[in-house]
């Protein structure tokens, strides 16, 4: 296996419309080569102007994710780690934002010599200067880089500009594109159109660049045909077209894009020979499992300030499909309104009739919070698994408080700043912050687990780490309260002030975190959280099929037995 001397360069862009999956493009790529036994990592660069999307609201942006080392980032890191098994980092996202404070912090400095700061070069070289910085800093073979946005966007061209300077310098065989473009399907003409990918390439030519490699996403497969038409009016190879239609689940690009041979073209544009072959045999029994689960469907329900835009869920969703596989269950979701329960006639019951567990995601903000507290107390008067997650394990607290141990106005100090039982307040480091961005408690911290409980049962370890993203926490003043009404602290922080797991004793599942587990769940390495809860799910949803044909048909007696022989 022959190494290569410099570190290989992938730019994946997009055109025609957003939303057509360049995250897990690149993220297929990526553990595509990584399976061939190359050194892969991929970064993400956005074009907007917010130097994180820490303080974006999640209908615009989607979920936060949150690294290791406390980057607010991308969501699309997520597809990155959950497909590569590789943990990113702060250097794995970079905004216009970055860029231009950078920029405008050395003018502060003195370092420009007194001269005018402009996009060209200062901007440019400062992305440059990037965009090499994780192919310095690692030890890698191939570093692939998403560009965020579509061709056309002003926002975006100085990204496009660093990247066709780049491959001057170092060369074609250190550098390509992959430019992703649509090819829709009209029903009506019964016909897979191409026009809009010239369009996209056209634009793309516009910037000077000329795409290496073009991926055609499409609601069908790309014929023979299409793809020499494509190729012939974009000036490509009818190779280097490649299709990547509509799968039943992203976790089947993978195999899609190996069928299509894309790693090998790449390979082939970029010098790299003497891999191995890839063994994706795990993979493919995984997407099996997705799609054709031996014990049938289960379905959970998830109560949130965000469902009308499901990717502010986005991990929470994929650590589902991951736990549901290790279960053997399709796991469907039921989106809950969680202000819709503060409305009077709203029927919990029947709104949850049918679901085996009950998730209360994260989220900001005081909107919806007494609608998950109802929720939460459905499922725990009710006995139903029930799963929190920050917000989630603070309103289960509150609830807790207020219906189990009399504390009536029970609160959280972010909601209500004069409530006599403050059960949940603002952490103590946090009380001078005034700054909003990149200033919550970010990243990984580890948490020690209380043997004989949910939490030890499901990790089989007594020391975790998990990522954070709050501001808010338990106020142990409260502690004793609790756990004299069957509140067990299941996990803290090793110095033992910071609650991190809280469960109750006499519930099927009631396991409740203040950190976010769905940031750490694979496809290899399914976190142990979601797989319990599914399998609690699980167990519930039997026992109640099981009561269910016990009532619908009643046991013989033995006379009954003899009369009906």
């Amino acid at each position: 296996m022959a190494r290569p001397k410099n570190v290989k360069h992938i730019f994946v862009t997009g055109g025609v419309i957003s939303s057509l999956g360049k995250g897990i493009l690149s993220a297929s790529l990526g553990f595509l080569l990584k399976s061939r036994g190359l050194r892969v990592a991929i970064q993400k660069y956005d074009p907007y102007i917010n130097v994180d999307p820490g303080t974006m609201s999640p209908y615009q942006h989607g979920e936060v994710y949150v690294t290791d080392d406390g980057a607010e980032t991308d969501l699309d890191l997520g597809h990155y780690e959950r497909f590569l098994d590789e943990s990113t980092s702060q250097a794995s996202n970079l905004t216009m934002g970055r860029v231009y404070k950078s920029v405008i912090d050395k003018e502060r400095k003195g370092e420009y010599l007194g001269g005018t700061v402009q996009v060209v070069p200062h901007v440019i070289d400062e992305i440059k200067e990037k965009m090499g910085e994780l192919a310095r800093n690692g030890s890698l073979d191939v570093l692939i880089t998403e560009i965020g946005g579509t061709i056309g966007d002003i926002e975006s061209l100085p990204f496009l500009e660093a990247m066709r300077q780049l491959k001057l310098e170092i060369g074609e065989r250190n550098l390509l594109n992959i430019h992703l473009t649509y090819v829709p399907y009209i029903k009506a003409a019964c016909e897979l159109k191409t026009k809009p990918t010239q369009h996209s390439v056209k634009m793309l030519l516009e910037t000077g660049i000329q795409p290496d490699i073009l991926v055609c996403r499409s609601e069908k497969p790309l014929s023979k045909e299409i793809k020499g038409k494509v190729g012939h009016f974009c000036n490509v190879n009818e190779q280097d077209v490649v299709g990547m239609n509509d799968c039943e689940t992203i976790y089947e690009v993978p195999l899609l894009l190996l069928k299509e041979q894309l790693d090998l073209r790449v390979m082939k544009k970029l010098s790299l020979k003497k891999f191995r072959e890839p063994n994706l045999s795990y993979w493919r029994e995984f997407c099996d499992k997705v799609k054709h689960p031996k014990d049938g469907e289960i379905t959970i329900g998830l109560c949130g300030k965000y469902t009308e835009y499901p990717d502010a869920y986005k991990s929470i969703l994929e650590s589902f499909v991951h736990a549901g596989a290790a279960n053997d269950v399709k796991v469907s979701l039921r989106l809950f309104r969680a202000e819709d329960a503060e409305d009077p006639k709203f029927d919990l019951g029947k709104a949850l009739e049918g679901v085996s567990g009950l998730l209360v995601a994260p989220g900001f903000g005081d909107r919806g919070i007494e609608g998950k507290v109802q929720f939460i107390r459905y499922a725990r008067e009710n006995n139903i698994p029930f799963f929190g997650i920050c917000l989630g394990m603070q309103c289960a607290t509150i609830e807790f408080a207020r219906n189990v141990c009399g504390m009536t106005d029970a609160n959280s100090t972010e909601f209500n700043k004069r409530s006599r039982f403050p059960v949940i307040d603002l952490m103590e480091q946090q009380k001078k912050v005034k700054e909003k961005g990149g200033t919550m408690r970010l990243g990984s911290y580890p948490c020690i687990i209380r043997e004989e409980s949910k939490a030890y049962e499901v990790y089989r370890k007594f020391l975790i780490n998990e990522r954070h993203r709050h501001r808010y926490e338990f106020n142990n003043q409260f502690r004793k309260a609790f756990e004299e009404k069957g509140m067990i602290f299941s996990g803290t922080s090793p110095n033992g002030d910071l609650v991190e797991i809280v469960e109750l004793k006499d519930h099927r599942w009631f396991v409740a975190v203040q950190f976010h587990p769905e940031l750490k769940s694979r496809v290899q390495k399914v976190h142990p959280l979601f797989s319990g809860f599914v399998k609690a799910a699980k167990e519930f949803a039997q026992g109640t099929r099981q009561l269910t044909l016990e009532v619908e048909m009643p046991r013989l007696t033995s006379t009954e037995m003899d009369t009906a022989g």
